[in-house]
């Protein structure tokens, strides 16, 4: 169901590798608007793109840099990575340079999700802008769950201290900056 949610241009709350998350195609600038409406965002960032394998990588980007897939292959850890030259997905999942951020996750739910859809899903914390993020489905508010249009019932009794994921920003030449551990 939530795949079909997606298919139609829907926000989902769902239980992401790390927290939960507000979800949408990320190929659909409409459903990224909605998606930012819901968490009363008014700049383009801070969206990831969440993907099932390495090899979908090449769908997303214009290059896939070497180094990704070390880092990818050795974290141990959920790593979100920001990359140049993005392609294929809605404007406002970029960032404004043409990056964007990518998190190849691990999770049996969102490997499962992301392949029934058959796309990258546009991933933020189901938060309001400036609230605090939600560990665990509990703590997510009413208005973020009044607003979307389906909901995961999956893991929701759950409570673990789950940890956003680490962030890296690849640059072209190779170098690469830690924005989050």
């Amino acid at each position: 169901m939530a795949a079909e949610a997606l298919r139609k241009g829907k926000v989902i709350v769902y239980p992401t590798d790390t927290i939960w998350g507000l979800g949408c195609d990320a190929t659909n600038s409409k459903a990224v608007e909605r998606l930012f409406k819901i968490k009363k965002k008014k700049e383009q960032n801070n969206l990831i793109a969440l993907i099932d394998s390495i090899s979908r990588l090449k769908n997303y980007l214009k290059v896939v840099p070497p180094m990704a897939l070390d880092l990818i292959a050795f974290a141990a850890n959920p790593i979100s990575i920001v990359y140049p030259g993005a392609r294929n997905l809605a404007k406002n999942v970029m960032g404004l340079d043409g990056s964007v951020c990518i998190r190849v996750t691990n999770d049996p739910f969102c490997k499962a999700l992301v392949q029934q859809f058959g796309k990258a899903i546009a991933s933020s914390s189901a938060n309001i802008t400036g609230e605090a993020t939600p560990l665990f489905f509990a703590q997510i508010s009413d208005e973020i769950l009044k607003n979307a249009d389906h909901i995961v019932g999956l893991h929701q009794d759950e409570v673990k201290a789950p940890r956003a994921s680490s962030i890296i920003k690849l640059e072209s030449d190779g170098q690469f900056t830690v924005i989050r551990s």
